[in-house]
C-alpha cells in the first residue's frame, strides 16, 4: 500500500509541527520492512518558491526519499479545490497508486486518486483572539475546503477532537486520537558532554533559573509568567532568573514590550532558538519547567521537559491535563498570581520537586514515536 506524506511543514528551524511531521515520517519509514506499507514523501511550493522554481530542502530532508515536489502551490490549489489533483503528472511513478495522502499540518492536497487523511494539531485561532481577522478567516476557510475531500482527520487529544466537532460539524467517527511523541528519549543526554553544551548557551548556569519553552507569542501566555516572576521577585527575594528558549513568532513586540518594563529585566533571558542539544540541556537543569499556555493541541514541551527530568507546571487547560495526569502541577493560565504561588512551592520544596520529576519521567515512558507511527498506521486501516 501506497502512503504519500505532505513534509511541508518541516524546516531548518522546525517548531512543535515540524517535529511532529520528522518524527512520523522518520519512525512510519522505519516500519517498511515490516508492513505492506510504503511511505513517499511530497512537498508543496509555497507561492514564492513557485514562482522562483525554487526545490531548496532543509537540511533534515537530504536523507530521507523519496520526495518529489507538487506542481502547484499551496494558494492555487485552494483555489482550484478538488480538480488541483487533475494537475499532478500522471505519467510519473512517483504520483502512480497512491492510496491514501497524509497531510500534516491542517491542510491535505485534494488528489484525484487515494484516500485523504488531514491531521489538525489544534483550533487555536478560532478560540483564542491572539490573531489577525484575516489569518483567521484564511485557515477556517482553508479546512473547510479540505473537509470537502477528506476521509479521516487525526488529532491529539480528546479536547481537541470536541473542538472539532463543535466548530466544524465533524462526526466523531471520522476523527482518530493518535498520541505524540517526544524529540528526547530518558537517556538522551547520558552520552553527552553536557559542559561542553552548556558553554555554547549564553547563560551563567551557576545561577538557578525557571524555565520556558515555546514559540515566543501571545498564545503562550509569557505575559503572566513575566508577571509572575515580577511577583516571586518582589515577595519572595528569589534569586532564580527566568529563561525563554524559542523563535519569535506572530505579535512578539507585546511580550518582549513586558519584559523591557519589568524592574527584574536583567534577570530575564531571552536565548532564542536553540540546537536540540542546547534545549535538552536547559530542560535536565532547570529547578522547574513552566508552560502556562491558554490553549495546546497537545503540548509536546511538557512531555520533553517531563522525559528530560524537569517538574512541570502547566495551564488546567485543553489537552494539557490529558498529557500529564498527575504528573504535574496544574494552574488557571489567567492567575498569574497563583501561578507565581505555584513556582515558588516547587523551588523551595525539594521533596515536591523529586516527586514530580519521579511521575514525570515515568509518565514520560508512556510516549515513543514508534507508538505514534503504529497508531498512524491502524489509523489508515479504518479507511482502507
Amino acid at each position: 500500500m501506497k502512503i504519500l506524506v505532505d513534509c511541508g511543514s518541516i524546516r531548518d528551524c522546525p517548531s512543535g509541527v515540524g517535529y511532529y511531521t520528522y518524527n512520523l515520517i522518520k519512525s512510519l519509514k522505519a516500519l517498511e520492512n515490516d508492513t505492506d506499507y510504503s511511505f513517499n514523501i511530497y512537498r508543496q511550493p509555497s507561492m514564492a518558491q513557485w514562482l522562483k522554481g525554487s526545490r531548496l530542502l532543509p537540511d533534515s530532508l537530504q536523507d530521507i526519499s523519496p520526495l518529489q515536489f507538487l506542481p502547484l502551490p499551496v494558494t492555487v490549489s485552494n483555489f482550484l479545490g478538488k480538480s488541483a489533483g487533475l494537475f499532478v503528472p500522471k505519467f510519473d511513478r512517483f504520483w502512480q497508486d497512491v492510496d491514501i495522502i497524509h497531510g500534516t499540518d491542517h491542510y491535505v492536497y485534494p488528489f484525484s486518486d487515494g484516500k485523504k487523511v488531514m491531521t489538525i494539531h489544534d483550533l487555536t485561532f478560532l478560540k483564542y483572539p491572539f490573531y489577525s481577522n484575516q489569518i483567521v478567516k484564511t485557515y477556517t476557510q482553508r479546512i473547510k475546503k479540505c473537509l470537502q475531500w477528506t476521509d479521516l482527520i487525526i488529532t491529539f487529544a480528546n479536547s481537541t477532537k470536541q473542538d472539532i466537532m463543535e466548530y466544524f460539524g465533524v462526526k466523531s467517527e471520522k476523527i482518530v486520537i493518535t498520541s505524540e511523541a517526544s524529540r528526547y528519549n530518558n537517556n538522551y543526554l547520558k552520552s553527552k558532554n553536557i559542559e561542553l553544551i552548556k558553554s555554547k548557551i549564553n547563560y551563567d548556569f551557576s545561577q538557578p533559573y525557571i524555565l520556558f519553552v515555546s514559540t515566543i507569542e501571545p498564545r503562550k501566555n509569557i505575559i503572566n509568567l513575566v508577571k509572575a516572576f515580577n511577583l516571586l521577585k518582589k515577595n519572595y527575594g528569589i534569586n532564580h532568573h527566568l529563561i525563554l528558549v524559542g523563535q519569535k513568532g506572530w505579535n512578539y513586540e507585546t511580550i518582549f514590550g513586558e519584559i523591557e518594563n519589568s524592574e527584574f529585566k536583567q534577570d530575564i533571558h531571552h536565548l532564542g532558538y536553540l540546537s536540540d542539544e542546547e534545549v535538552a540541556v536547559c530542560y535536565h537543569l532547570t529547578d522547574v519547567f513552566v508552560y502556562p499556555s491558554f490553549y495546546e493541541g497537545f503540548g509536546l514541551p511538557v512531555l520533553e521537559a517531563m522525559t528530560l527530568g524537569a517538574p512541570v507546571i502547566t495551564s488546567n487547560t485543553s489537552s494539557l491535563p490529558e498529557v500529564a495526569q498527575d504528573s504535574a502541577l496544574y494552574i488557571n493560565p489567567e492567575d498569574y498570581i497563583s501561578l507565581a504561588d505555584t513556582i515558588y512551592q516547587v523551588i523551595s520544596q525539594p521533596d515536591l520537586r523529586e516527586d514530580l520529576i519521579m511521575k514525570g519521567t515515568a509518565r514520560s515512558k508512556l510516549y515513543s514515536w514508534d507508538r505514534v507511527a503504529q497508531e498512524t498506521i491502524k489509523a489508515y486501516e479504518l479507511i482502507t
